[in-house]
């Protein structure tokens, strides 16, 4: 059976996501919504045999890291905590899947959504039902892919892209923190199963318990939206309605809570830890219920009541009441799905429209969809008797309860964020249902309902603006579709109706439960609160009558203040908001206090600033230098100088016979041999090879294999007129020809130019090897001269003309002159290079 918890929605994910083009939208729906449900019920089992029986449950299925530092098993652990987080996990997400049916029914791509849903769930069930940090870390990072998948389920709209990537990248922060709190605990435990760490922790050093403390707390900032890591909540909002349901009410921002109250055997010895929590619970509820009061997006609104809460669960956190939070964090995860949800049904009702400020009269056209919206309203401004009432003053009361200052002043701060959360409660009801109709027309004109007169109450910007619309025929508002308000289908109504009963009855049936005195629900130490640190009894009696209503009085005189005011004196507000205080007032908190604007302009341009020049001065410099670039010049480099090794002389190619002859004759002796005078012989021997290489060129410099050859030619015939009337051989004429172009060809190809240069540049006189260079040419060009003689004496005494094989020889003469042209021109540069003397070279 508990295998079975964690293995369906799994199982539901996989066959809708990879095989949902065989099942069908149909199969995917049903698949993964019957094994959500499945599951829900097996959690509903196990919640009564471990939570109620006390008997916690432990699964191990494989090791999965061996090694000799660290240990990790894929191991589930099912105590009260765990079953208790099962419970509004399982239930709000199959309420969300059936909902999902009805809302996601025109969307092409139900089995993509389906999959992610199930995967979502799944994910959440590994983070709450594991037995170690790491596996804990796997799911805690599952739910943040899955959120990013959810949030940009519609990639088409650039800004549902841009939300998700917030979201996923706001999340790293504390992610980061909480790598390094594992890492801290690892280093200080030893292990990082949560029995090893627990029954260690009261061993362990206080600063090393503060530290890994505060990286855990960092961590469940992010992902339960505590300010200063919030910034991505209200951005998430652009996923489907479903979706936001799921994130905000059960999963992944209960994720951060859950993470605090798991841990409270290791905070609960870290007195730091748990101050930051209490005040960090209360700046989050006051910081957020202001901003909710600007808004004017139904489900930012929503939203910033989530991330109030929130913070009313890290404050119980702080005052080491973790079952209080716990049972808040049930409690709101009830109505506040239905919140979503029911604000999902006003978005669906219209037209996909999500200000506040087009809405109106609706009360009308959604009677189902006001109740309910009503009855979540009521259990999140704690009025008596439903759920939210016994989980939320509960908390207040435990913060006073503390008598010690930050508890007393934390109590009013936290007060006064419930005052702000009535506020805009009323201010989603008033605009929603019950104010004059500010929406098109086309939404209100198909129903005239019995207890409204359409044409005597909307009168406000909608009649202008919608006056075509108005004037249409019924038929013609019949055939747009669903553009009107109208109620969902059953798929959409049925979880609004479960959610609505729980967010009546839960509270007040499991309050015993969970924080009755002398309850023994949490008898296995799931959580676990300091002797010192216990208040439930001073809560409970010690309290003052007065404190414990003012939160009641509050929320109920500002209930009445709300309406009151806004529906006989609504002018004031309008005034004050169009007047420079009230301009800048509503500016700011709309806004969001512009910490979206600091964070922008001095943390994300500096990092942005700090990476592009990172990249630019290491990526694309320096690493680029010593790496590609840097490799290739090495590889030019020695490809060069193994080059010129080859310098075609021949007492070089016998020096490198000697050097191998003597390597040959000392391999048997190299053992003998130091290899480090070895390594430095031959570096020696190497550089003497390139130094004499380079005399060799300097002195020799147009030198070449032919060119030596003709050089012998000539110096045993130097009366080429002789030798070629008494050889009369054409071979030989063109071979000396030959001879004559290679000469030209060093020249015209550059080789003589760049020696000559590189002499220059290493301090060497080049006048030389440039008087012998002048020389050769000088003697190349006579001897051709005479040739051409011979060519031209024979070529005209034949009788054949052209046919006569002394022609072979006269085009070797012609493409030789050529040349000579060229090397005439490239002496000519150099002399007057050498003339110039560019490198400053001591001339005699």
């Amino acid at each position: 059976m508990y295998l079975a918890i964690i293995i369906l929605p799994l199982l539901g994910s996989i066959v809708s996501g990879f095989f949902g083009r065989k099942v069908g939208v149909s199969g995917a729906q049903l698949i993964t919504c019957s094994c959500v449900i499945v599951t829900t019920l097996l959690a509903i089992v196990a919640f009564f045999e471990v939570g109620l029986n006390n008997i916690p449950v432990s699964i191990h299925l494989f090791r999965w890291i061996d090694s000799e530092s660290l240990n990790v098993s894929w191991g589930f652990h099912f105590d009260s905590l765990t079953v208790s987080m099962l419970i509004p996990v399982l239930i709000v997400s199959s309420l969300v899947h059936i909902y999902s049916i009805g809302y996601m029914s025109h969307d092409p791509h139900n089995q993509r959504f389906f999959s992610y849903l199930s995967l979502f769930t799944f994910m959440m069930i590994i983070l709450v039902t594991a037995n170690n940090f790491l596996l804990m870390f796997v799911g805690w990072e599952g739910v943040g892919v899955c959120s990013y998948l959810l949030v940009s389920f519609w990639f088409t709209r650039i800004a549902a892209n841009q939300s998700s990537m917030s979201a996923f990248l706001t999340n790293r922060v504390g992610d980061c923190f909480l790598t390094i709190g594992m890492f801290a605990i690892l280093w200080s435990f030893g292990n990082i199963d949560y029995s090893t760490v627990f029954s260690l922790a009261p061993f362990v050093n206080e600063n090393i318990v503060t530290i890994i403390g505060i990286c855990l707390l960092i961590g469940a900032m992010a992902k339960s939206s505590q300010v200063g890591l919030h910034v991505w909540l209200p951005m998430a909002m652009e996923g489907p309605t479903p979706v936001s349901a799921l994130i905000h009410a059960a999963t992944m921002v209960t994720a951060g809570v859950y993470l605090l109250m798991r841990t409270s055997p290791l905070i609960e010895y870290s007195s730091t830890v748990l101050i930051l929590c209490l005040w960090l619970g209360a700046i989050t509820t006051v910081f957020s219920s202001l901003i909710g009061l600007f808004q004017q997006d139904i489900k930012k609104v929503i939203a910033y009541s989530t991330m109030s809460q929130l913070g009313m669960m890290v404050i119980a956190v702080g005052l080491s009441s973790y079952n209080i939070a716990l049972f808040h964090l049930v409690n709101h995860a009830f109505y506040k799905a239905l919140l979503f949800l029911g604000a999902g049904a006003v978005i669906h009702a219209v037209a996909d429209n999500q200000d506040l400020r087009k809405y109106g009269g609706l009360k009308a056209y959604l009677p189902l969809t006001y109740s309910v919206m009503l009855i979540a309203s009521l259990s999140l401004v704690a009025f008596p008797f439903m759920t939210g009432f016994y989980s939320k003053d509960f908390i207040l009361e435990s913060a006073y309860g503390q008598f010690y200052f930050s508890g007393i002043v934390v109590y009013f701060i936290a007060t006064i964020g419930a005052m702000f959360t009535t506020l805009y409660s009323v201010k989603v009801l008033y605009l929603t249902f019950l104010t004059n109709p500010n929406g098109p027309v086309v939404n209100y004109l198909h129903l005239r309902s019995p207890v409204m007169n359409y044409d005597k109450n909307i009168r406000t910007y909608a009649d202008v603006n919608s006056a075509n619309e108005a004037n249409a025929s019924f038929e013609e508002l019949w055939d747009s579709g669903d553009r009107w308000a109208h109620e969902g289908n059953m798929f959409i109504s049925l979880p609004l109706i479960i959610l609505a009963v729980f967010s009546i009855f839960f509270g007040y049936i499991t309050k015993d439960l969970f924080i009755g005195l002398g309850s023994g629900f949490f008898a296995d130490n799931s959580l676990f609160i300091h002797p010192t640190h216990e208040i439930m009894l001073d809560t409970e009696f010690a309290v003052p009558t007065f404190f414990k209503l003012l939160p009641l009085f509050f929320t109920i005189s500002l209930t009445a203040f709300g309406i009151v005011f806004s529906e006989f004196l609504p002018k004031i507000l309008i005034f004050f908001k169009f007047s420079r205080l009230g301009y800048n007032i509503f500016g700011f908190f709309n806004q969001r206090f512009l910490i979206e604007l600091f964070y922008n302009k001095y943390i994300t341009g500096l990092i942005l600033k700090l990476g592009g020049q990172t990249s630019k001065v290491m990526d694309k410099g320096s690493v680029e230098l010593l790496g590609p670039y840097g490799l290739e010049k090495s590889l030019i480099a020695l490809s060069r100088n193994i080059a010129s090794l080859d310098t075609k002389i021949i007492t070089s190619y016998a020096l490198y016979i000697l050097i191998g002859i003597i390597f040959y004759l000392l391999i048997p002796y190299l053992d003998l041999i130091n290899n480090g005078l070895l390594l430095l012989f031959i570096i020696v021997i190497l550089l003497n090879i390139n130094v004499y290489n380079n005399n060799i060129s300097n002195n020799y410099i147009v030198l070449g294999s032919n060119y030596q050859l003709f050089l012998v030619s000539i110096m045993a015939y130097p009366d080429y007129s002789s030798f070629a009337v008494s050889v009369c051989d054409v071979d030989t004429i063109t071979y000396l020809t030959g001879g004559c172009f290679n000469v030209f060809e060093q020249l015209y190809d550059l080789e003589t130019p760049r020696s000559i240069h590189v002499m220059m540049e290493n301090g060497i006189d080049p006048r030389p090897a440039l008087d012998q260079t002048v020389s050769h040419y000088n003697a190349a060009v006579t001897h051709l001269n005479r040739m051409n003689e011979v060519v031209s004496a024979y070529s005209r005494g034949d009788p054949n003309g052209d046919n006569h094989p002394m022609r072979h020889a006269a085009a070797a003469f012609t493409e030789a002159r050529v040349h000579a042209i060229a090397a005439e021109s490239e002496i000519i540069r150099m002399v007057h290079q050498v003339n110039s003397n560019p490198f400053g070279l001591p001339m005699r």
